[in-house]
C-alpha cells in the first residue's frame, strides 16, 4: 500500500478520514482531528461484519462507502505523525482491512471550518466483491438485522446510535437519511 505523507517544515503527517465507528473510537494516537465531509460518496450500511459487531452465523452491519456523485459523507479526520502514522497504520489494517475486508483509498477532505483549505485523507472503503460484503437492503431489513447482532465489540445497535448521536451532536445540519431511517426503525423494534 503506497501512501501520501504529507510534509511541511514541521515533521511528517498523514490525516485518516473515519466515517463509521472511528467517528466516536478511533483507538490509536493522533496529533488532531477535524469534523468535515469527503464528496462523491454515500454511507450506507451495507457491509457485513462478522468479528466487531455480529459473528458467522448472524453478522452484523456496518458502514462502507458507495460511489454516489451528487452525495457527501460527513466524519472525522485524524491527523497522525510520526510513529503515530505506523502505530496507526498497523492497528487500522488489522481493525479495517484484516477484520473488516477494507480497502484504502486517498480522498480529499474539506473540514468544517471555512478557512482551512481541503486535504488528502486516507479512507477504507468496503467493496461489493469482499466475501462479507451484504448490500443493500431496506432499512427495515437492515435494522432488524443490527437489533439482533453481537460481536466481540459489542451490540450492533451501539454502533448505530453511536453513528446517528455524532451526526447530531456535530453535523446537525446534515439530513442522513440512510442512517436516521435504520436508526428509527431500530429504535421501533427494541422499545
Amino acid at each position: 500500500m503506497k501512501l501520501l505523507v504529507i510534509t511541511t517544515s514541521e515533521k511528517p503527517s498523514l490525516w485518516i478520514f473515519g466515517y463509521g465507528s472511528l467517528v466516536w473510537k478511533p483507538d490509536f494516537k493522533y496529533k488532531r482531528s477535524k469534523v468535515g465531509y469527503i464528496e462523491g460518496y454515500s454511507r450506507r450500511f451495507w457491509h457485513g461484519d462478522n468479528f466487531h459487531r455480529g459473528d458467522k452465523d448472524t453478522p452484523g452491519r456496518v458502514v462502507t462507502l458507495v460511489e454516489d456523485h451528487d452525495a457527501c459523507t460527513w466524519g472525522v479526520a485524524y491527523e497522525v505523525t510520526d510513529s503515530q502514522m505506523e502505530e496507526s497504520l498497523q492497528y487500522l489494517n488489522v481493525r479495517e482491512a484484516v477484520l473488516g475486508g477494507y480497502v484504502t483509498k486517498m480522498l480529499e477532505f474539506t473540514p468544517r471550518e471555512k478557512c482551512q483549505g481541503s486535504l488528502l485523507a486516507l479512507v477504507y472503503i468496503a467493496t461489493s466483491d469482499n466475501p462479507i460484503y451484504l448490500g443493500p437492503a431496506t432499512p427495515t431489513e437492515i435494522a432488524a438485522q443490527i437489533a439482533i447482532c453481537r460481536g466481540n465489540t459489542g451490540h450492533n445497535i451501539e454502533y448505530l446510535l453511536r453513528l446517528a448521536e455524532f451526526m447530531r451532536l456535530y453535523c446537525p445540519e446534515v439530513e442522513d437519511d440512510h442512517l436516521f431511517s435504520i436508526e428509527a426503525a431500530a429504535l421501533a423494534l427494541v422499545i
